[in-house]
């Protein structure tokens, strides 16, 4: 399909979209990966317009919802990811950790409630929990429940049953990132393939919990990779309810630890190629953030992201300071919601 040709079919979306009810469901799109690859495109600033032209059918404009994550589980994965810290097999500083005491979670629970953040995240390196330490997650989750927030955790992959013992314990939200798209699998992940994720996000799924699914960008993959992961994400039986996006953090040691920056206009790019296809999802801005200008996460935020994680740490990278967040969202009158 030409640029053209999918201006014009996007302008018919957008013509009724415009016209539905609020009740009624979005207009789902099947997207091809040539699709996609058109909006990336796009002149930038008529890509800008698109994306926030389809936020504000779906969205507050000028809301910002707030997650914090927490590593409950630090190190010693048996995965081979090549952009992570945490994998066994990567010669990094990271000191392997047991799983965090409930009461330590608890609190750091309370704290990202007192400092505005709706939802807590905890992740745990594991290929898969074990029953043992999933009876653990289940007690965090009920407690962190219990203080009004909503829940998320990654886990890694789940087996039988245990998706059906998280929802039962009130989880929310399940994180399972696609990280990048099936053809480039490979030369990130060989230690599980790209169907073992989709199997987990069906467990997911299926046990009526809601699905937190994105991927990384900036490690090697061309722009088509990134067009074909958003366009893989966006034709999942029902899209995910939060894609978040994360810029490469590379880590020394990691076998991504000295790969060159990503030209930032393809991040804002991604974001807002993401909002265009995925119009009721809510788009995080996630890792990276931190070396981000005020100016730059301005242009994520008219790209369509309204989310970020907020907090000082992502599980073992450095994220944006809390009071630098909160004085960028007052300076562009966002509210967190």
């Amino acid at each position: 399909m030409q640029v053209a040709e999918f201006a014009e079919t996007g302008a018919v979306i957008r013509h009724h979209a415009a016209h539905l009810h609020p009740e009624q469901t979005a207009i789902r799109h099947q997207w091809s990966v040539a699709e996609v690859l058109a909006l990336y495109e796009l002149p930038f600033m008529d890509l800008l317009w698109q994306a926030q032209s389809i936020h504000r059918q779906h969205f507050d404009a000028n809301a910002i919802q707030r997650s914090t994550l927490l590593s409950v589980k630090t190190g010693g994965c048996s995965e081979d990811c090549s952009y992570c810290s945490q994998s066994a097999r990567h010669a990094t500083d990271l000191e392997r950790e047991r799983l965090m005491p409930l009461a330590e979670v608890v609190a750091a629970a309370e704290a990202a409630k007192d400092k505005g953040a709706s939802r807590f995240c905890m992740g745990a390196a594991w290929r898969s929990p074990k029953e043992d330490d999933l009876e653990k997650v289940l007690e965090m989750v009920r407690e962190v429940k219990a203080l009004g927030l909503q829940t998320c955790v990654t886990l890694g992959m789940l087996k039988a049953g245990q998706a059906e013992k998280l929802k039962a314990a009130g989880l929310d939200y399940y994180n399972h990132n696609l990280d990048t798209d099936k053809e480039f699998y490979g030369q990130v992940i060989k230690s599980h393939s790209h169907d073992d994720r989709l199997d987990t996000i069906a467990r997911v799924r299926d046990a009526g919990i809601s699905v937190c699914s994105g991927g990384i960008i900036g490690m090697g993959e061309s722009r088509k990779n990134r067009a074909a992961m958003l366009a893989q994400l966006a034709n999942l039986e029902e899209p995910p309810e939060s894609v978040p996006i994360n810029n490469l953090v590379p880590v020394p040691g990691t076998p991504f630890g000295g790969l060159p920056p990503l030209d930032p206009f393809e991040f804002v790019r991604t974001i807002a190629a993401a909002r265009v296809t995925m119009p009721t999802s809510y788009v995080r801005l996630s890792a990276g953030r931190e070396d981000m200008s005020d100016e730059l996460q301005a242009l994520c935020f008219l790209a369509g992201a309204n989310s970020m994680f907020y907090g000082e740490r992502l599980l073992t990278t450095d994220n944006a300071d809390a009071e630098r967040d909160d004085a960028l969202l007052a300076r562009l009158g966002l509210n967190a919601c």
